[in-house]
């Protein structure tokens, strides 16, 4: 990870995070658990969900947690793998339907 673009998240910068935005920071924590707490989809599931969006997002920080807590809630490397692959897919999908938008202008 480019250490000048991504700096490597501290519990320094953790705490001024917090510090700069006390009340938010209370909402976002309780947020996150609650959306990603055990209910109609398994914890599992739902990290690897967050893999696949981190990845379509491309948000290195979440890549790596997401991708922690994913094997921690016992998904397989395999598991992960293709979680990433839908991602792609889904991404790449977009840009393809979204063809018919240029297709259409240039019918114009």
């Amino acid at each position: 990870m480019n250490k000048d673009l991504y700096p490597k998240i501290t519990q320094e910068l953790a705490d001024q995070r917090t510090d700069l935005a006390p009340e938010i920071m209370t909402v976002w924590n309780n947020f996150s658990k609650t959306v990603l707490k055990e209910g109609a989809l398994p914890e599992k599931t739902k990290q690897l969900i967050a893999v696949a969006v981190a990845h379509v997002t491309q948000c290195p920080y979440c890549i790596r947690s997401h991708t922690k807590q994913a094997m921690r809630k016992g998904a397989s490397k395999e598991e992960i793998m293709e979680a990433i692959w839908v991602a792609a897919e889904m991404r790449a999908g977009a840009a393809y339907a979204h063809a018919s938008i240029a297709i259409d202008e240039m019918e114009k």
